[in-house]
């Protein structure tokens, strides 16, 4: 259990909030590479098989603001569209995609949950990858072969931000590569980054876990 003040909780939804408004939450974390890095057709393919290979995905996350605040719960994926981000105790906060919109949940504020519909951010990238990654997607030169960096963002509108997705080949996982992290870069330049563990895959997952009460 974590003891929160406050203030920090304070600190916490709004980051949490903002973030996501444009984007979700490694073994390793990469820097953000710059936009105009050459795409590479082959890497590109091979990420958006990846994504396109996951049907049910459950993982640990730790989710760090551009302050440095932490906090880590666990991440449920199913496609298409499905996300749930359940947080540890103490951090009263749900984050759930029914498939059509992306909603936060505050259950210490008395207010209605705020939603954004996924079509408005590169969240799409990781939900929907038919739709988004290869059109907007930008693959990153890492250096090294082993691991996968791509930034997608939609030039035209620059207020959605841009999600930075980063794999490292693993031949258990879906399509040979491993989502171990991602970078949300908001339109004011603030930063979110969700690092990924224990990742598992094909488990039956229920519809109902998508769904969210006050």
């Amino acid at each position: 259990m974590i003891d929160l003040t406050k203030s920090t909780a304070r600190l916490l939804r709004t980051t949490i909030a903002g973030a996501l408004a444009v984007a979700l939450p490694a073994t390793a974390i990469l820097p953000l590479m710059p936009a105009a890095a050459a795409s590479n057709d082959e890497e590109l393919d091979q990420i958006v098989g990846a994504l396109r290979a996951i049907t049910t995905m459950r993982a640990d996350f730790t989710q760090t603001d551009r302050n440095g605040q932490t906090v880590r719960g666990v991440m449920t994926l199913k496609r298409p569209g499905k996300i749930r981000f359940e947080y540890e105790k103490g951090v009263n906060m749900l984050i759930v995609s029914d498939g059509k919109a992306l909603t936060f949940v505050d259950y210490d504020v008395n207010s209605k949950p705020k939603r954004w519909p996924i079509g408005n951010s590169p969240l799409g990238a990781l939900l929907d990858p038919n739709r988004d990654v290869k059109k907007y997607g930008t693959v990153n030169p890492t250096g090294n072969p082993n691991v996968y960096s791509i930034a997608v963002k939609d030039s035209k509108r620059p207020e959605y931000g841009v999600i930075t997705l980063i794999f490292i080949k693993d031949p258990g996982s879906p399509g040979g590569l491993k989502l171990t992290s991602w970078v949300a870069l908001d339109s004011q330049n603030q930063r979110t980054t969700v690092r990924l563990s224990n990742q598992r895959y094909g488990m039956a997952v229920p519809d109902s876990l998508f769904d969210y009460h006050r």
